[in-house]
């Protein structure tokens, strides 16, 4: 594949393809349809912006992410690719250039939303030109098991009726099964080669913990590890994004909220200071992230239960995409779980639906409360083996301690029986610990042979052990009775005395060892990695694009290891293209010889 071997080093900058990236643009170039499934920062879009650019015609890429259209155009237009997009942000007469420009053959990539698409007029304009390829992005978008569920993807089928001869590629950076099935069934892709690249990010260290007091625990977490890093805070709510990031202000962070309730222009302009600023914090619910291209995040935390692996694996998936250190972390508690399971059961989907999301919230749960290597387990779900503890999560750096709690959890499977499983825990609690209060002499519950057997605990253990039984399956929360448990069949034997169980000791969170902001050589000439770093910064705000569309950050690493004095030496970094060479090879030269003049004469 010359062609697209040359596109890759002359245009993008890069020696080589990774991975299964070279077959797929094969496939594609040859005209055949192909689902990729890549984990974030994996190279997904070179699959179908190369294919676009070796391919007579223009490469049409149905996209959700309105918001960052603008963005990835300026990227593509950096490296010399003739880009635009169509979206309900332009005006008739911007809109009707980029029609033109289509027509007349002078666009190599084209941006649209699905809205777009699907219009009758759209899809005749289409056939007016001479597509390359269909790229849908996002394509979990498609599955109504899906985590960002858009209903207009539903109607993509379209695109293989109407464009038979016209190569399809679906990419997403996360789908189980069910999901995978779903988007073949719903884009009429079952005969498209299938690609599942492996779910692993090395770089990323999961650790997952209980809330206690989630602000000065968040709070504790980022003084101690990332104190002027750039990160994500995911909460459930959109109240608590902003009063999480109000609050966070005054604690001397620069933090900005994110969710679909905010004005468009306001969320528009905070996403533009999180790309482009560096040390932004962005409070949000999972309205946010989805197609950040930002490489430099080092932290992704999470303040509430995600509902399911597959959105806790994106989430934390968009940091360190530059492959560099970053933190997964997350804290929860019993209360999560309960809210998560009255939305699902306040739905509108069918109990088809409701059962699939209640397993994947059981999943989601079970990976929380596990004792060993999170990593082991969450690539497990995604049905990939990994061979031994990862050496880089909770788990596995410290691991949890346990104890035989096989008295204890039939003492609380005791009292939710003699109860007549119609309370919540902390009246289960109150049974246990012996206290008289109102509602044990209103219900009698005094009387009960398990009122006071449980002294020797105190009411955070106690928590403790009901949390880990409803996460292990033996007991269910009843959300039609105010959070009242529920025994299930798995408890049988626990109650028979048939068999033993052993539950974390759950300990106040540690705060870990600081990863590194930018994993720097130990040798690195420091005053020219600030100074290419300010040379990048002024660029970046010249052109109003994110410092990372100039260069990555490991191209600067390497600026400062080969410190290239001319543009042949420069051209052999990697990520740059011809186009970048031209545009800014002089001006990060100057700032080598600058800098080796002022240190060295």
């Amino acid at each position: 594949m010359p062609a697209a071997l040359d596109i890759l080093q002359q245009t993008f900058g890069y020696p080589s393809f990774r991975g299964p990236q070279e077959t797929i643009i094969q496939t594609i170039v040859e005209g055949d349809d192909a689902l990729v499934l890549m984990p974030t920062g994996g190279g997904k879009s070179l699959c179908y912006q190369i294919p676009a650019l070796v391919r007579p015609g223009c490469g049409v890429v149905i996209s959700p992410l309105i918001a960052l259209m603008q963005d990835q155009v300026n990227a593509m237009r950096e490296l010399g690719v003739r880009a635009s997009f169509l979206n309900s942000t332009l005006d008739a007469a911007t809109a009707a250039d980029v029609e033109r420009a289509l027509v007349e053959g002078e666009l190599d990539l084209l941006y649209i939303a699905p809205e777009r698409l699907t219009q009758s007029r759209t899809l005749d304009l289409l056939k007016r030109c001479e597509i390359a390829l269909f790229a849908i992005d996002e394509a979990h978008c498609v599955s109504q098991w899906g985590h960002d569920f858009r209903a207009d993807y539903l109607q993509l089928s379209l695109l293989h009726e109407q464009f038979p001869a016209v190569p399809r590629i679906a990419l997403t950076a996360t789908a189980d099964e069910q999901t995978r099935l779903e988007i073949a069934a719903r884009l009429q892709l079952e005969d498209a080669a299938r690609f599942v690249v492996g779910f692993d990010r090395p770089n990323i260290r999961y650790r997952i913990g209980l809330k206690h007091n989630a602000r000065q625990q968040l709070l504790a977490f980022l003084k101690a590890e990332h104190p002027q890093d750039a990160g994500i805070v995911y909460c459930l709510s959109r109240k608590k994004t902003e009063e999480t990031a109000s609050w966070l202000t005054t604690q001397g962070f620069t933090a900005l909220a994110y969710h679909a309730g905010l004005p468009a222009e306001e969320r528009a302009a905070h996403q533009a200071r999180f790309l482009r600023e560096e040390a932004v914090v962005m409070v949000a619910t999972i309205a946010f992230g989805m197609g950040i291209d930002k490489p430099d995040v080092r932290f992704v935390a999470h303040l509430d239960l995600p509902k399911t692996i597959e959105a806790y694996y994106q989430e934390t998936g968009r940091a360190g995409r530059d492959g560099a250190p970053a933190n997964a972390w997350m804290i929860y508690g019993l209360q999560d779980v309960i809210k998560l399971r009255q939305m699902m059961q306040g739905s509108q989907g069918s109990e088809q639906h409701k059962r699939i999301e209640q397993h994947r919230l059981n999943a989601m749960l079970g990976l929380c409360e596990i004792t060993s290597c999170r990593r082991q387990a969450l690539l497990d779900y995604f049905g990939e083996t990994y061979p031994e503890p990862c050496g880089n999560c909770d788990g596995c750096l410290e691991p949890a301690q346990t104890w035989d709690a096989t008295e204890a959890c039939r003492m609380a499977l005791s009292a939710v029986a003699r109860t007549g499983e119609r309370f919540g825990v902390n009246h289960l609690i109150d049974v246990l610990k012996g206290k008289e209060t109102d509602k044990i002499w209103q219900f009698d519950h005094h009387h009960l042979p398990t009122f006071g057997v449980g002294d020797a605990l105190d009411n955070n253990q106690w928590r403790s052990v009901f949390r880990q039984l409803v996460g292990r399956g033996y007991l269910s929360v009843d959300l039609q009775g105010y959070g009242a448990l529920k025994l299930q069949e798995k408890c049988r034997p626990l109650l028979r005395g048939e068999c033993d169980i052993a539950l974390r000791l759950d300990q106040k969170q540690k705060v870990a060892k600081r990863q590194t902001k930018t994993p720097l050589p130990e040798d690195i000439n420091v005053a020219m990695w600030e100074a290419l770093r300010e040379c990048r910064r002024e660029l970046a705000e010249e052109q109003s694009v994110p410092p990372y569309v100039i260069f990555h950050d490991s191209t600067l690493v390497e600026m400062c290891s080969v410190a290239p004095k001319t543009l042949d030496a420069f051209s052999r970094l990697s990520g740059v293209g011809e186009r970048k060479l031209m545009k800014y090879g002089e001006a990060f030269i100057a700032v080598i010889k600058n800098t080796e003049q002022e240190q060295f004469g």
